[in-house]
């Protein structure tokens, strides 16, 4: 049997700079660790086991988190190394209403919280959830910003636009900043999106549309590969490997032996475009999406 280290929330974090003025705040992928515990669990077996970033954006004395991480010793930390490199004003966004984006949200709860009103209005339908869950998020802090659509910001000198899309989940956040560089949150996944509205991929496919009408030269998504992070992101081909793995799953219930495939055999288009890497931890991901869709009405 496979002996599993514990280990402290935190303490397998890893600062990246994948572009200037960009920190990637990246824990995860660390074979027989756990943070939470030996039980199943929203933290271990998701977005640890996975690998997550949190992003923050910094100019001068002004920062901008993007997403608030796992837990809260993660976002203290992101908090203590901003305010080490001089910000003073630190605001918030966040990327969706997901546990994984949200839980260390009460390490900021003294400053502005900025989400769309999808996020907002999922939080609060989600609160108890959230809160009595494994590990429990409580206090669930809430956004005190909301927009629609799109809301410009400035973060210092550095113009950053934000931009509501419909992908992984119907209140997702982007933000597009100068020379092209995207933060993405769930909207893209390394190598696999996670399928939570498995109802709903007809409008993920406009999503990814309107996504890629944003012209983004280089992608920083939540999940994905620390040393692509680091190497400064994705190209734009990784908004094409989505599509056509979600374009596959569209075909599950026509096609019902497509649900027998394994990862690379049912992704082979996918993983064709050369923009994304096999990861055996989204197989678990991959059966999950396949019988969501399989099962949904």
């Amino acid at each position: 049997m496979r002996t599993l280290q514990a280990a402290a929330p935190g303490s397998s974090l890893r600062v990246l700079a994948p572009a200037p003025g960009v920190l990637a705040f990246y824990d995860g992928r660390v074979p027989g660790v756990r943070l939470h515990g030996p039980q199943e669990n929203w933290l271990d077996d998701g977005a640890f086991a996975l690998g997550i970033a949190s992003y923050a954006v910094i100019d001068g004395d002004d920062a901008l988190v993007y997403d608030t991480h796992i837990t809260l010793a993660h976002a203290r930390f992101i908090r203590h190394t901003l305010e080490e490199r001089g910000a003073r004003r630190i605001r918030v966004v966040l990327s969706h209403w997901h546990d994984d984006h949200v839980a260390g949200n009460a390490a900021f709860a003294d400053c502005e919280i900025i989400a769309n009103c999808e996020t907002a209005a999922l939080l609060r339908a989600n609160r108890a959830r959230l809160e009595a869950a494994d590990p429990p998020i409580r206090p669930l802090v809430l956004p005190n910003r909301l927009f629609e659509e799109r809301l410009s910001l400035t973060v210092g000198s550095l113009p950053v636009e934000l931009v509501h899309v419909d992908i992984h989940s119907r209140d997702g956040t982007v933000a597009l900043l100068p020379g092209g560089l995207l933060l993405a949150g769930d909207t893209l996944e390394d190598p696999i999106t996670y399928v939570d509205e498995p109802t709903r991929l007809a409008a993920h496919l406009k999503g990814l549309d309107r996504l890629a009408a944003l012209g983004a030269t280089r992608i920083l998504p939540c999940h994905g590969a620390p040393e692509v992070i680091a190497a400064g992101g994705y190209g734009p081909a990784l908004i094409d490997a989505t599509r056509l793995y979600v374009e596959t799953l569209r075909r599950v219930k026509a096609e019902p032996a497509l649900a027998g495939l394994d990862l690379r055999t049912f992704a082979a288009d996918a993983f064709a475009t050369g923009a994304i890497s096999y990861f055996a931890p989204y197989e678990a991901v991959h059966r999950r999406n396949v019988e969501a869709v399989a099962d949904a009405a």
